[in-house]
């Protein structure tokens, strides 16, 4: 059995729009120019919402409200499993700096199927997209 990675994830909503982020190219080509929920892996000691906060200081520069936990979703990739919590989250502005991603789309929550989604993020756009 893989080992699980715990992760955690930002549905970051400003607007009535949702924040969608496409990752670069990667060392799998399942997630190479997928499009994602922004977040990363919960440090020892670190709670999911200060998890969240940090990843999304350190990645992008931008300072996010954490807001409720909206699902947990455990995927099981070829090379790795992740258990990934998604949580609702706000934001001031629509102010971040692209340092990890290849591109960023704000859309309408209807739009968000039209995307090509990591498949463990998949289940998290479905949900809001209802």
């Amino acid at each position: 059995m893989k080992h699980i990675i715990n992760v955690v994830a930002a549905v970051i909503e400003h607007g009535g729009q949702i924040l969608c982020m496409q990752k670069g190219v990667t060392r799998y080509d399942y997630t190479t120019r997928h499009w994602e929920f922004p977040g990363g892996k919960i440090e020892a000691g670190e709670t999911p919402q200060q998890a969240l906060h940090r990843e999304l200081l350190e990645e992008m520069d931008y300072d996010i409200c954490v807001g409720e936990h909206l699902l947990t979703v455990t995927h099981h990739y070829p090379d790795f499993s992740i258990t990934m919590a998604a949580y609702r989250c706000e934001a001031r502005d629509r102010h971040f700096v692209m340092r990890e991603h290849a591109a960023s789309r704000w859309l309408e929550p209807s739009q968000l199927l039209t995307l090509d989604w990591c498949a463990a993020d998949l289940p998290i756009a479905r949900l809001l997209a209802q």
